[in-house]
């Protein structure tokens, strides 16, 4: 678990994943053919084969803030990077790349019963005054939530687990030595959280014959959760339908296909809100056999989410299957 624990506690907000990024090559360096960093910032990883080109994508970056003032007193005021959780926020402590803490507070007379009121939060530095803050913290400076990664039984807690624990299953697909039909690409994509941005640009220059994407997507089994089918505990979940795609029925096919014969755990998915960087690629040229093997994950964008760790080991087992028997 420690390279997980790595993965989740690194900074790495969209469009400042230097951090993460440096240490997945360091992971991955001595497993593979091929590695460079392209001009957006994807990390692009090949294991050379004479089969035709898979694609495995990953998003380095997390959800975030981003300073936008610096008040007489010395309290920063943000904007999200991403969909940001709002109601998780208070109380929330979070970290500059500098290794700067603060905790963030609001206004007495915020309202968080109806529509998001960011302009009434805050971050506290610990230091008072304007020019004392802006000599350590500068607008435009990003911040992320500051999470201890836990293992509690077989549940993980931290930050980021959107997406690094996709970070991780590919990490361990690349180490294993498992033969393969695929000239294989693996992408840790870059402003996922921002517009998919990483798996377009990457996807266009690879022009993979397919393509899957590991991520997270929401469980529904706690409290009034939202109203969806996975859950943590239930296998791989292997994407139907989210809001900006419809899974490849070649892909989605196969996979359930492999997950029974191998006697994988799997559930199937499907989501209304929010999506992957498959949707991305299977928009790229004139379009990209794609789907999706997603994590189930509670209380996602917020300061601490929870991953099974079977459902990754499942994710794991069907994406060896994948690579030794295809589609």
């Amino acid at each position: 678990m420690n390279v997980l624990k790595e993965l989740s506690e690194c900074f790495g907000p969209s469009g400042r994943e230097d951090n993460i990024k440096k240490n997945i090559k360091n992971l991955v360096t001595n497993f593979v053919d091929e590695i460079k960093i392209d001009t957006l910032g994807n990390l692009i990883v090949r294991k050379r084969g004479k089969g035709k080109k898979l694609m495995f994508a990953a998003h380095m970056d997390e959800v975030g803030l981003i300073v936008t003032e610096i008040d007489k007193e010395g309290f920063i005021r943000f904007s999200p990077v991403g969909n940001v959780l709002l109601t998780a926020l208070p109380g929330s402590t979070v970290k500059f790349k500098t290794g700067r803490r603060g905790i963030i507070s609001f206004e007495t007379t915020a309202d968080f019963t109806n529509k998001p009121e960011f302009h009434k939060l805050f971050i506290d530095v610990g230091v008072r005054g304007q020019k004392k803050v802006s000599d350590i913290i500068k607008v435009g400076d990003m911040a992320t939530f500051d999470t201890e990664f836990t293992k509690i039984g077989n549940r993980v807690i931290g930050k980021a687990m959107d997406d690094r624990i996709g970070c991780y299953a590919l990490i361990k697909l690349i180490e294993a030595k498992v033969r393969s039909l695929f000239d294989l690409y693996f992408v840790f994509t870059v402003q996922e959280e921002v517009g998919l941005r990483g798996s377009r640009t990457s996807g266009y220059s690879i022009n993979p014959d397919y393509a899957i994407a590991v991520d997270v997507t929401k469980a529904g089994d706690y409290p009034k959760g939202p109203k969806v089918p996975m859950k943590l505990g239930g296998g791989v979940a292997i994407k139907v339908k989210d809001q900006k795609m419809i899974a490849s029925p070649l892909i989605r096919d196969r996979l359930v296909q492999l997950c029974k014969q191998k006697s994988i755990k799997y559930q199937y998915e499907v989501l209304e809100t929010g999506t992957t960087d498959a949707a991305g690629l299977q928009l790229i040229r004139d379009g990209i056999p794609s789907g999706t093997l997603s994590i189930p994950t509670r209380y996602i964008h917020t300061r601490a989410e929870m991953s099974d760790l079977d459902d990754v080991k499942a994710a794991i087992s069907l994406l060896k299957e994948v690579i030794r028997r295809g589609f």
